[in-house]
């Protein structure tokens, strides 16, 4: 979920595409200005938004600023309208949306410890190396 704004340059335009990882097109849209896209996806992955200025051959290009916010996880869900449906006091909402933030922070520390240890991996092969070329030099 995000938002967009691209400057105008006359002759010029602009559209812009998202992919995740496997080249899947999970949003796209021709002729941009201003704007909101949003895309969802049951898996952590990561996700590629390119911006794309099209530029009329006897034209020179010239550059244009993209603005461009997003939003991933908790931030991208309305509390309003899950509270609205189930029927939920302000509170229990609140509740909900900490509960949900909670989750999130914990998957987030487990990815990190993840990516920890595989670095921890990578540093002692290499560690490994100068003893096994040591090793062969004698």
């Amino acid at each position: 979920m995000g938002e967009y704004e691209v400057s105008d340059v006359p002759g010029q335009v602009i559209d812009y595409i998202a992919r995740d990882t496997k080249g899947h097109i999970l949003s796209q849209k021709e002729h941009i200005t201003k704007g909101k896209f949003s895309f969802m996806s049951e898996v952590y992955d990561t996700y590629e938004i390119c911006f794309i200025s099209k530029v009329p051959p006897q034209q020179r290009g010239i550059s244009q600023e993209v603005s461009l916010v997003t939003k991933k996880g908790v931030e991208t869900k309305s509390y309003e309208g899950i509270g609205e449906a189930s029927k939920l006091k302000p509170l229990e909402v609140d509740l909900k949306r900490l509960e949900d933030l909670s989750d999130s922070i914990v998957r987030d520390f487990a990815l990190m410890r993840k990516r920890e240890e595989e670095m921890r991996d990578t540093n002692g092969d290499i560690l490994k190396t100068p003893k096994i070329i040591h090793f062969l030099y004698y």
